[in-house]
């Protein structure tokens, strides 16, 4: 009854202190329904191959929820979250057994006590790109293609530090692989990564990040090495715009020196209307000749762009609703409507999100 007591507290304040003095614990949470309309109408109800998130159409569905349980005393830090959704079954497919549902699970030490300088190791967000699996957080209600074909998590180990003002941050990492809990079945090396972030001021970031790794078994690995650039600029109160651009190249074959190549770029404009309600349009774009990533087996490769509009509304501060449409466009025809394959693919998707 004490532990069933403790838990209703814990639930109900969203956060409790054992003394004053002590280490908080901090329970939170995520939840996002979402409803999609594919005009090219799968018969199976999955939206294309590269789409991890809001990947189902013409039915009612959850997208990502989760239940997080957060410990900080200042020197040692902790995060376990457990989830469900369309977005877990998609981007944790190839993991082993209860893992599919973590989407959070690492433990921190901070290593001095005058400087931000911690080691975190366990499952943690990527630190590749500037849209997350929470689309809460994001200008635009589902995700871009590059995103969405970028690590959504990690899992290894990771140096941090943040400068004392909060304008610089740096982090190197050691990972499992590219999105992977569990190291690839027969590839032996793990990989790794860097993250800079530098803040000039409130209203601009600037960040570098890329990933050094392989794939593939031992017998035939090739090496693969992505960068990824992004600045957010809050221009005025009411108007932001977000630039990105992703490079990454792979070896042909293992040994070789000739590399296949992925190159995206990717701009957002969001406007702030009034006071709870938001638009947002972005631009993309998506070459990848070789299957680098996304294999087509079509003449020109996987070579799309695509243009999405969305409108938010915000009722409270930590709920939205949101509307969004998106066209993409292919150089060749890549997508499939009924039985024939076309250029084109239309999607009209709202949603429900709610953090707390």
């Amino acid at each position: 009854m004490k532990k069933q007591f403790i838990l209703a507290a814990l639930l109900g304040s969203g956060s409790f202190t054992f003394a004053q003095d002590a280490p908080k614990i901090k329970v939170s949470g995520y939840l996002e329904t979402y409803y999609g309309y594919d005009f090219n109408k799968p018969a199976d109800n999955n939206r294309p191959g590269f789409v991890y998130s809001h990947n189902r159409h013409n039915e009612v569905n959850l997208n990502l929820g989760f239940i997080k349980g957060s410990y900080d005393d200042g020197a040692i830090r902790a995060n376990l979250a457990v989830m469900a959704g369309t977005y877990a079954n998609a981007n944790l497919a190839a993991e082993p057994g209860v893992l599919k549902n973590v989407y959070e699970a690492n433990a921190g030490v901070k290593l001095s006590k005058t400087t931000n300088l911690w080691i975190d190791a366990g499952i943690f967000s990527s630190h590749i790109g500037f849209e997350s699996a929470i689309s809460k957080d994001c200008w635009v209600l589902t995700r871009n293609i590059v995103s969405e074909n970028t690590p959504y998590y990690e899992s290894g180990a990771k140096l941090s530090y943040v400068t004392n003002d909060g304008k610089f941050a740096a982090t190197a990492l050691y990972l499992n692989g590219w999105q992977r809990i569990a190291r690839q079945t027969g590839n032996s090396q793990p990989a790794g990564g860097v993250q800079l972030t530098w803040k000039p001021s409130s209203k601009v970031t600037l960040n570098y990040s890329n990933y050094l790794g392989t794939e593939g078994e031992d017998a035939v690995r090739v090496q693969r090495f992505y960068h990824n650039f992004y600045g957010i600029f809050q221009l005025t109160e009411e108007f932001g715009l977000t630039l990105g651009i992703d490079y990454g190249t792979q070896q042909v074959a293992k040994g070789s020196s000739e590399r296949n190549e992925i190159f995206s770029p990717v701009a957002i404009a969001q406007y702030k209307f009034a006071d709870k309600w938001a638009l947002a349009g972005r631009f993309e774009h998506y070459q990848d000749k070789k299957g680098m990533i996304i294999a087509s087996n079509t003449p020109n490769g996987f070579k799309t762009s695509g243009y999405s509009m969305n409108i938010d509304y915000a009722p409270i501060s930590n709920a939205v609703i949101r509307l969004e449409g998106k066209v993409l466009s292919s150089k060749d025809a890549i997508f499939m409507r009924d039985t024939a394959p076309v250029k084109h693919n239309a999607l009209l998707t709202t949603s429900i999100a709610v953090s707390f």
